[in-house]
Formats: structure tokens, C-alpha cells, sequence
């Protein structure tokens, strides 16, 4: 697969000058090439505008009055997580270069500079942000690889969940992803985000479950230093680290109720604050969301804002389990095969061992699969994986099934459950399996619920 290098791109850009004209006269030849511009006299403007929203690039006067634009730097950069600043003054000197940019600035221009000085800086500084912004998309990316090939599927279900999870990635909606654990949520957020218009730009994740909550809401909304014990840094938090990208909340229903009104608000006005700070910030970020518990019952209970549950599943996709969907164990099974063998002389699964993946219940869904056949693989010494190479249940499970014939001193469930599983076992889905047992699939459904199949 080739890599294309993206071009440069619109920059939000803050002009910082004292003078009129310049302000005037910047601001018109920064937006005729395209950028958005935000012109201030002074840095206590400059710093309320960039407390409240996000700025690639800022020309920052190096005598604002009373003021000195050497020191206005650092408070820019603290506020924004990629700023580039730009001196620009009429009294350049080498000490004053060297200084400015021991403090952080990227860039000096003496005035009077022309438009094409202007143009070569931005356009310079347009093509590193465009970099950026596609590192960021490249590691999001990295943190899971999203094969396609894990959604193909034979399923009904499966397929109605996957048409609409394409349509909707091109939208700007929130959607709720929900399944049981281990059936693909967070790949499938990745999946949505590389169908989106924000592919190039930033994907992160954070696992509600994984911290307390003063950890999640600095790891959420970025905190500043001091606010807290062990906060020797600024941290700009996931939502300003995904600014132009996409969000993934993995188990959602694990939020602290206190941060919710928080989180709410965000999913409003895309505006937060850092812990420890009173400024509000604002941020451009796509959130998709992710549970395996009943968000209702949540409600129900007091432990989830019914007003949140409205705002994040505008969209809501339901992906079912491994259990059933029998029709695709084998297809996912193979899948892995080619993904995990690396040196592995490893090309099949013998029948006995295919019977026994398709007849298992699979309660950690796909996660559980892709675990069963790197542990085969591991164990298989030949070509094809055997029963023997598979979990000790699941040989049991099969040694069961087949000891078992109509006559046999067993009840009516055991030859009831034997039955079904060597069916599902030898179908190529569960409508196939319901039609031979002569059952609809409700039926079939309540059967492999009640054996655990």
C-alpha cells in the first residue's frame, strides 16, 4: 500500500499587533490564501482568544505597548497544543532573534516584510501541521489494526449492522456501539473513523473502566500544573489531543455519574475546561461511544444521565454475538489463521477441530477466537490444527456430543442438546440449523440459550 504525503492545509491563525494597518493588512493576505484569522491589539486578548479556541500558527508583534511580545511565547504555547508563533517587529536585532526563539517561537520576520515572506512562513508551517495531523492519523490507527475482513460476514444481523456503520461513519453523528465484550466494538470505531472525513487526522481511545476518576477526568479534559498531586506538567487531555479527529469512550457506562454533566457538555457545545483551570476551551471532535451493559437499565437505576444516553446514540449499533453468528466462525477462524502464522507451517484445521470451534458457546466472543487459535497455533507442530491443540472444554464438549446416541441412558435434554450442536455444527448459518431442526429461530435461539451453545 502506497503512502501519500498530505498537502498543506487551512491554518487558524492569531495576529498580535498594536498597529491597525498591520493587523488589517496581515489578516487580508492571510485569509485571501485560504486561513482562518483572529486579529488582536494586545496579549491579554491574544491569550482570551487562544484560551477559548485552537490556533496552528500566531505573529505576535514584539512591542505590544507596555507590553513585550517576547513574553506573551510562552503563555501561547501553553495554551495550544501544535501553536507555531512568528515574531514580527520593526527593531530586529540577533539578540532579540535568538532570544525569541530560545523562548519557543519558530520563526522572526522585521517589518517591513512583503506578502511572499508571509506565505513562504505559513505555507511552511501548513505543510508541518498537514504532517501532523497524519502522524497523528497513522498512530491512531496503529493502536489496533482494523482488518475489514473481520466485518464480512455471513449473518443478517451482522450485514444490517455493517451497511449502516459505513453509511453513518460518513456523517458527523455520535454513535453508541453496543455488544458484548470481545465482539469487536473498538475495531469497529477505528473502521468508522477511517471511513470518515477525519481519517487523516487523530483516533484515540480511552477505556472508562481503566482509572479512578480524578485520572479520568485529567486523562478526558487535560489539566494544567498543580492542579492536583503528581501534576508536575501541563497535560492537553485526549479531547484537545483529538481536535479534528475522533474520540472512542470504550465502556461508557463505567463514567463516574460526576463527570457526565461534563461530558454532556462537551457533547453539546464542544466546550470543556482543564481540571485546575477556569478557562474554556473549545474543540472540533467526532465521538463514538462503546458498551456491553443496558444503558435503559443504567438509566433506570440513577447510574446513567438519561439527557448523555440521548446525546450519544443518536445512532446505535448493535453488534451480535459470536454465538450467534456460527455461520462465521470458520471465515474468522481462518482469518486469524493468515494473520497470526508468521513462520508457522500452520494451513488448516482438521474436521474434528472445525466442528468443535463452530459448537462452542464463544462467551468472550471474537477476542476469546483470536486467543483460541494463537494458543493452537502455538501448540500445532504439523499443517492443520487438531482437537488436541484446542482448550481441554472443547474436546470434552466434542467427546460428549459424540458419545451420545438415540437409546442411550441419557435424558431428553442431553439428546435434545446433542443434537442441535452437531446440527449447528455441520450448518452454514443459524437459518440453515433452524430449517433442519424444523424450528423458527426464536425458537432456536431460546434452545442454545437454555444449553449455553
Amino acid at each position: 500500500m502506497s503512502v501519500q504525503i498530505a498537502g498543506p492545509v487551512s491554518l487558524n491563525v492569531l495576529v498580535v499587533d498594536d498597529e491597525i494597518n498591520i493587523r488589517k493588512t496581515l489578516a487580508m493576505g492571510l485569509e485571501a490564501q485560504g486561513h482562518n484569522v483572529v486579529a488582536v491589539s494586545n496579549a491579554a486578548d491574544a491569550v482570551s482568544e487562544a484560551s477559548r479556541q485552537a490556533f496552528d500558527l500566531a505573529f505576535v508583534d514584539l512591542r505590544l505597548g507596555a507590553t513585550q511580545g517576547m513574553d506573551l511565547i510562552p503563555q501561547l504555547l501553553a495554551l495550544g497544543s501544535w501553536l507555531r508563533v512568528v515574531i514580527i517587529t520593526a527593531h530586529g536585532s540577533i539578540d532579540n532573534a535568538v532570544e525569541t526563539m530560545r523562548r519557543g517561537a519558530v520563526d522572526y520576520l522585521t517589518k517591513p516584510f512583503t506578502p511572499a515572506q508571509v506565505k513562504l512562513v505559513t505555507e511552511r508551517v501548513a505543510r508541518l501541521r498537514a504532517l501532523e495531523q497524519q502522524v497523528a492519523g497513522l498512530e491512531g490507527a496503529l493502536q489496533g489494526r482494523t482488518p475489514i475482513e473481520l466485518f464480512r460476514s455471513n449473518n443478517t444481523a451482522m450485514q444490517r449492522t455493517m451497511i449502516l456503520a459505513q453509511q453513518v461513519a460518513k456523517t458527523e453523528t455520535t454513535v453508541l456501539l453496543r455488544g458484548e465484550s470481545g465482539t469487536g466494538k473498538g475495531i469497529l470505531a477505528q473502521a468508522m473513523h477511517a471511513w470518515s472525513a477525519r481519517a487523516a487526522k487523530a483516533f484515540t481511545t480511552i477505556a472508562c473502566p481503566s482509572l479512578s476518576m480524578q485520572l479520568l477526568e485529567s486523562e478526558l479534559f487535560g489539566h494544567v500544573r498543580g492542579a492536583f498531586t503528581g501534576a508536575v506538567r501541563d497535560n492537553p487531555g485526549r479531547i484537545a489531543s483529538s481536535d479534528g479527529g475522533t474520540l472512542f469512550l470504550d465502556e461508557i457506562g463505567d463514567l463516574p455519574l460526576a463527570l457526565q454533566p461534563k461530558l454532556l457538555r462537551f457533547v453539546q457545545d464542544r466546550k470543556f475546561e482543564r481540571v485546575g483551570e477556569a478557562r474554556t476551551r473549545t474543540a472540533d471532535v467526532r465521538l463514538i461511544t462503546a458498551t456491553n451493559i443496558d444503558l435503559d437499565r443504567a438509566v433506570a437505576a440513577g447510574r446513567f444521565r438519561e439527557d448523555l444516553l440521548y446525546r450519544i446514540k443518536v445512532v446505535q449499533l448493535d453488534l451480535p454475538p459470536l454465538r450467534e453468528r456460527p455461520e462465521d466462525v470458520m471465515d474468522l477462524a481462518e482469518e486469524f489463521l493468515v494473520e497470526l502464522r508468521r513462520n508457522s507451517a500452520v494451513t488448516g484445521f482438521t474436521p474434528q477441530a472445525a466442528d468443535a470451534l463452530k459448537a462452542y458457546a464463544w462467551p468472550g466472543n471474537i477476542r476469546e477466537l483470536r486467543n483460541v487459535i494463537e494458543r493452537a497455533m502455538i501448540l500445532c507442530q504439523g499443517e492443520e490444527i487438531g482437537i488436541e491443540h484446542l482448550p481441554a472444554n472443547f474436546a470434552q464438549s466434542v467427546q460428549s456430543i459424540e458419545q451420545v446416541e438415540v437409546g442411550d441412558r441419557v435424558s431428553l435434554d442431553k439428546l435434545e442438546e446433542t443434537h442441535i450442536r452437531r446440527v449447528l455444527a455441520k450448518s452454514k448459518s443459524l437459518d440453515d440449523a433452524a430449517t433442519t431442526l424444523g424450528i423458527d429461530l426464536a425458537t432456536l435461539w431460546r434452545r442454545r440459550k437454555k444449553y449455553g451453545i
